[in-house]
């Protein structure tokens, strides 16, 4: 809680009760200029946000200053434990790492060896994604974290797979657009699969709970369904636009002169339009749900809604991490 007239570091610096504010906040937060940032800079912006919070500041700071400093702080550190993110697993990763092999799963869709590959390579990067920005109140252990990989990756091109079988055998699909977004499909798919299992410890075991001035209050498992619940959807909107939109553009570039005379501009062309189309759905996806979601005490397992209620009477609701 910030003392009168000083910023208060541990809320963004945007409402995050608005759809506007939290989509203000997650296109500073993935902005991928965050990712070219050296650790001297990463270094220094957490200083200066645990020298704020302690009082002990440069006073010769300005307000956007601190601000700068807190917005590069939020792309690398994790919410929770303050550790340094994995660089792949950082939101600010998500465009470059996503343009590049959505690009080319969109690309290379049509070959077996191919599927197989991009389709690994991604889920890959996913459990990446999944394990650096978990919430960090419950643990998982290597051996869940494999069962996810392989649960995803296995659901993925089992999916690809399929269905390019299914278009493959009708001549009027194989020709058309279907097909194009046969990677899409997959992705959701995995989606589905990956991110329950790599979470599975908080399902099991619970997230963190805590008042609105951030007291803990307890572990909720209905908390952690209701992180996923929310999680899920977000990654799959975050995809579609760019597995939807590319293929849709190029199924009509393919057929101009510029790309018959030249078919290898169509792998950096759709990396491009992807990339384009990230830009924008990463942060705007992220956006859809508040970072700090709200439980209400009616929707608490029994047990700890006695406990709750002996500790904090009169609270009605209370907050979690969901991740990303």
């Amino acid at each position: 809680m910030a003392s009168a007239g000083r910023i208060d570091l541990d809320k963004p610096r945007y409402d995050q009760s608005t759809f506007e504010g939290r989509a203000k906040y997650f296109f500073i937060t993935t902005n991928p200029l965050n990712v070219l940032a050296a650790d001297s800079e990463l270094d220094r912006a957490k200083k200066i946000v645990e020298d704020y919070r302690a009082g002990t500041e440069d006073k010769a700071l300005t307000e956007d200053q601190i601000w700068e400093a807190k917005q590069l702080y939020d792309s690398a550190f994790h919410p929770q434990t303050g550790e340094k993110l994995f660089v792949l697993g950082r939101m600010s990763f998500q465009v470059p790492g996503n343009m590049l092999i959505t690009g080319c799963m969109l690309t290379f869709y049509k070959s077996t060896p191919a599927v197989i590959f991009w389709q690994t390579v991604n889920q890959t990067f996913n459990a990446v994604v999944n394990y650096t920005n978990r919430n960090a109140s419950a643990g998982v252990t290597n051996e869940q974290l494999g069962t996810a990989y392989v649960a995803a990756t296995s659901a993925s091109v089992a999916t690809a797979l399929a269905l390019n079988k299914f278009v493959a055998a009708r001549p009027a699909l194989s020709a058309g657009i279907v097909g194009r977004l046969v990677p899409l499909l997959a992705v959701a798919a995995a989606n589905c699969v990956n991110i329950p299992l790599m979470r599975q410890q908080e399902i099991k075991s619970g997230i963190a709970i805590e008042t609105e001035d951030g007291q803990f209050a307890g572990s909720s498992p209905n908390a952690a369904k209701a992180a996923i619940q929310q999680v899920v959807p977000s990654r799959i909107g975050m995809a579609i636009p760019g597995m939807f939109i590319p293929p849709m553009v190029m199924s009509r570039l393919e057929k101009t002169a510029a790309f018959v005379k030249n078919p290898w501009l169509k792998a950096p062309v759709t990396v491009a339009l992807t990339g384009l189309c990230l830009t924008f759905s990463t942060p705007l996806c992220c956006a859809l749900f508040p970072q700090r979601a709200e439980i209400a005490l009616k929707d608490l397992e029994p047990s700890l809604q006695e406990s709750v209620r002996a500790k904090f009477p009169g609270q009605e609701k209370f907050f979690y991490n969901k991740g990303l």
